[in-house]
């Protein structure tokens, strides 16, 4: 198995805990779904939030997902002006017997516009 890196990113509507596990969980679920893995899969996951995000951190989505024995963090993207608002990133580390030119990267929503160069 080669370890490899698949991103991901989604725009929440709103700054609500609930809406947040929400769409993290898809997210996460999307990229587990789309690269054929399964939680014991993943090695690590970095998780970042635009500075407008406050309700709750996007790890603890995971873990209501099951995914206990993971290494996550959290942690804040810079304040750029004209940034895409309410954005939740993913950079998860994987065992995969996958190319890199087959890892599936997972926009979902409006934030595929913030990749188009590897939106899957």
């Amino acid at each position: 198995m080669a370890v490899r890196a698949v991103r991901g990113a989604v725009q929440l509507e709103r700054d609500e805990p609930e809406h947040l596990h929400e769409r993290v969980s898809a997210l996460l679920t999307a990229i587990l779904e789309r690269n054929d893995l399964d939680p014991d899969d993943l090695i690590s996951v970095w998780f970042t939030a635009t500075p407008d995000l406050h309700s709750d951190f996007p790890a603890a989505a995971a873990r209501k997902l099951g995914i206990t024995d993971v290494p996550l963090i959290c942690a804040q993207e810079l304040d750029i002006e004209g940034a895409m608002p309410r954005v939740v990133r993913i950079l998860a580390h994987i065992e995969t017997p996958l190319a890199k030119s087959d890892v599936a990267h997972v926009y979902l929503g409006a934030a595929a516009s913030l990749r188009k160069d590897i939106a899957q």
